[in-house]
């Protein structure tokens, strides 16, 4: 029997680990790739540092990609983070878990990851063309026979979409997949950026522009009402917040202010106290440094960078004598630690987004094969699917797994 002509559209994360997997079950394997190069965004995750996926357990796992997650368990069930790990140990590249269970190439530079692939895509036998942007799939009676690219038609029995989302635009991702797989029938959930930093109102961040701190509190309230909060880390910017918080945080945001809620973080910044403790510590220190200027009080609360923004908001005069203080200035200072308000009025382009919500409709795709149900031969595997993930390396894994699944099917002859 002829072996099967599979043609992976994208060079990603999850198009690498498609075109390598389907090679290896026996397909004759073309990858076309738009950029000149393979694997750019691969470059850049992580901060260049790569988070692979995460030891979190399957139900644990599952939960992170929200409602999105139930679509994924059966790629899961058939490569999941264990065998992803062992998959890079046996092409020599050593992995390190850190916090929070996140899984990263030792040399912590995620170019090594992009080079083992590539160099197992050519052993695997794997055709790589760079340079190669599909403009059409060819369909016949609902069944995928070839690509156009550059004017050219190129016959394939299967072809596994891989071209990523519409983040970082400047690695390839343009949002090319989603016109394919419109073109194949396919309902595109819209697209919208996720895993992106947030605007606020006012220049309060701004102030702060480049403040890091960690173990705060954020909860995100839509139209006064709280529905999420994350612990750890935000970073102030110029435009307004970020971090691993309001990163997490983030998709909510986007969805209501598409749908014109009101969107409002509230930062608790000293969550190991209750309101009761930390009234207690702010009476002992106002007892203590007496005589201090107001900004001696707030040096062992806050960082320096922190304390004009907060006592403009509590309206106490920077050189107000801490004895001076009374019980209801205490008391809004108690009030603003733990409950520090920033208006959310934006998001960041797509262009600082780590990736795109939305995509192929998940209800029109096979989970157990990746393969679309509504053109055969088609698969469609990774950003493109309508699934999205908290950071942590779940959303690569998301890709290596559909990616893995989408090339062992595509390479096995129809029935």
């Amino acid at each position: 029997m002829k072996p099967r002509k599979v043609i992976i559209v994208g060079g990603g994360p999850a198009g690498l680990m498609a075109a390598g997997q389907a090679a290896k079950a026996g397909a004759e394997t073309l990858m076309l790739e738009k950029m000149k190069r393979i694997g750019i965004k691969l470059c850049i995750t992580g901060k260049g540092r790569c988070n692979l996926t995460n030891v979190a357990e399957l139900a644990d796992f599952i939960t992170h990609f929200g409602k999105t997650g139930r679509f994924l368990r059966q790629a899961f069930a058939r490569f999941f983070n264990n065998e992803l790990m062992e998959f890079f140990n046996e092409l020599g590249l050593g992995l390190v878990t850190e916090r929070g269970g996140r899984v990263f190439p030792v040399s912590g530079n995620a170019t090594d990851i992009q080079k083992v692939l590539l160099l197992w895509n050519k052993k695997s036998q794997v055709k790589i063309e760079p340079s190669a942007p599909v403009s059409k799939l060819i369909i016949v009676n609902c069944c995928v026979t070839g690509v156009v690219v550059k004017g050219k038609v190129i016959p394939a029995d299967a072809i596994i979409l891989a071209t990523g989302g519409a983040s970082y635009p400047a690695t390839g991702s343009t949002g090319d997949g989603y016109r394919l797989a419109e073109s194949a029938g396919h309902t595109i959930v819209p697209v919208r950026q996720a895993l992106v930093p947030l605007e606020t109102l006012g220049d309060e961040a701004g102030r702060m522009d480049k403040l890091n701190l960690r173990n705060v509190k954020v909860r995100m309230l839509i139209n006064g009402k709280k529905k999420k909060e994350a612990f750890g880390e935000i970073v102030f910017t110029a435009f307004g917040v970020t971090g691993p918080t309001i990163l997490t945080l983030s998709g909510l945001a986007v969805d209501n202010l598409r749908a014109g809620h009101q969107v409002t973080i509230t930062l608790d910044l000293k969550p190991a106290l209750d309101e009761k403790k930390l009234d207690a510590r702010l009476q002992r220190d106002i007892a203590s440094l007496g005589k201090e200027q107001v900004g001696g009080l707030l040096r062992g609360l806050l960082p320096q960078q922190m304390i004009p923004v907060c006592l403009d908001l509590i309206s106490i005069p920077v050189d107000r004598k801490v004895c001076d203080i009374s019980a209801q200035e205490r008391q809004r200072l108690r009030g603003w630690l733990k409950d520090f308000r920033l208006e959310v009025v934006g998001y960041r382009p797509f262009a600082e987004a780590i990736i795109t919500a939305g995509g192929v409709d998940t209800r029109e795709v096979d989970p157990r094969t990746m393969e679309s149900r509504k053109t055969r031969g088609l698969f469609i595997v990774g950003e493109l699917l309508d699934i999205q993930a908290d950071t942590g390396g779940y959303n690569l894994q998301a890709a290596f797994s559909t990616g893995w699944l989408a090339g062992r099917s595509a390479a096995q002859p129809t029935n």
